[in-house]
């Protein structure tokens, strides 16, 4: 949505940054939550990246790790998705994660893996399961970037 401003007595609309500042703000509904899905499967990469754009997410996504960090250095994600395919996939995603972290420490990280891979790991601030359902993968997502105030901890409790 265009800004107005006025430069030498004149109103102009001024068009705002698209990607906006360089911080998201979880608690804002209105923005659009943006995920950097890291995925080496060809195949099922672009399908999840359909089914959260069709969930109404903004998505990059790439199959290289260092082509996902220079995506992350470029602008801010809600959320970084990182598929782990098998264990051995977890040094490589756990290395990811934590340059991720060391860049951006508030950044959530959310490994998307089998449930054997996830007791392996204590990186990512989330462990997404890897789900044929799309609904239940874009509900896991959803969850993740909810925010959680402190009354939800209080009724836990």
């Amino acid at each position: 949505m265009p800004n107005p401003a006025e430069i030498d007595g004149v109103v102009v609309c001024i068009e705002a940054d698209p990607w906006g500042p360089m911080t998201i703000d979880q608690n804002q509904p209105e923005q659009k939550k943006s995920i950097l899905h890291v995925c080496k499967v060809e195949i099922l990469r672009p399908i999840r990246d359909e089914i959260l754009k069709l969930s109404g997410f903004y998505v990059e996504s790439t199959y290289l790790h260092d082509e996902a960090l220079t995506m992350f250095h470029a602008r801010p994600f809600s959320l970084v998705l990182v598929d782990v395919s098998g264990e051995e996939g977890i040094p490589l995603a756990e290395h990811l994660c934590s340059e991720l972290k060391t860049i951006r420490p508030e950044q959530i990280v959310s490994f998307v893996c089998n449930w054997r891979v996830a007791l392996l790991t204590d990186c990512p601030d989330h462990i997404l399961r890897t789900e044929f359902d799309p609904a239940a993968f874009v509900a896991g997502v959803k969850d993740i970037l909810t925010p959680v105030s402190p009354s939800d901890i209080a009724d836990q409790s």
